[in-house]
């Protein structure tokens, strides 16, 4: 058995979760924030037999796609103090997944 952690962008997590539910993959999502854009995503966690993984992560691909956004880079504001410029904007790329697949030892349903 393996579990699965999927780190989506919070836009792909539903049609995610909803083509992962027709394959009759059971899944939890947490929500999560990302370090670098500050900016929510969607942890997801599926257990799945060794043989379903690839199936799983096929899904994950095709509803995760990548695409650029142009975001405003805002400034940090620490220790209460402010700061007065404007943000550049910048390109980034957003969207796609982050996945890890580890060996589940056991695994109980109660």
């Amino acid at each position: 058995m393996k579990m699965i952690y999927a780190i989506v962008h919070d836009e792909d997590s539903e049609m995610v979760i909803e083509e992962l539910n027709k394959e009759h993959f059971s899944v939890t999502k947490i929500s999560t924030t990302g370090g670098f854009l500050r900016k929510g995503s969607t942890t997801l966690m599926i257990g799945t037999e060794d043989d379903k993984v690839k199936s799983a992560i096929d899904i994950i691909k095709k509803e995760c796609s990548t695409r650029k956004r142009v975001i405003v880079n805002t400034p940090y504001i620490g220790n209460g103090l402010s700061t007065s410029y404007v943000g550049v904007p910048v390109n980034v790329e957003v969207g796609g997944a982050t996945i890890f697949v580890m060996d589940v030892e056991e695994f109980y349903k109660i």
